[in-house]
């Protein structure tokens, strides 16, 4: 067995370690939790005005780019990753974060702008 091999499975089982049931089961109830918050907002903030739709729209994305987060680090593993696929990823996530938040602002400027018919 070569050295990059042993490597391999001393990390596939470093992975499989840390992702005992109850961590499986921690992480599903904390995208649980976050599920409900979202649909408390979307459900009931929102509609009732306890929250105004921008706002909401905002702590919306948040929420979901923090599930995100969870889906990828520990059910895709990347939690257990050398450092340099994490931080490629990170900058990735950022510019996609970066970009989300561009669109929101220039769609809301041609809102804004646009001649009425």
């Amino acid at each position: 067995m070569s050295a990059h091999q042993t490597h391999t499975d001393d990390h596939a089982h470093e992975a499989h370690e840390s992702m005992s049931k109850s961590k499986i089961w921690k992480v599903f109830f904390i995208l649980l939790f976050i599920t409900v918050i979202e649909f408390i907002i979307a459900l009931w903030a929102i509609p009732g005005h306890h929250m105004s739709q921008h706002v909401g729209n905002y702590v919306y994305i948040a929420l979901t780019l923090l599930k995100a987060f969870y889906i990828v680090a520990y059910f895709m593993h990347l939690k257990y990753e050398k450092l340099g696929l994490q931080l490629s990823l990170t900058v990735s996530f950022i510019f996609i974060i970066y970009f989300i938040v561009l669109m929101l602002i220039e769609g809301g400027y041609l809102h804004l702008h646009m001649p009425k018919v």
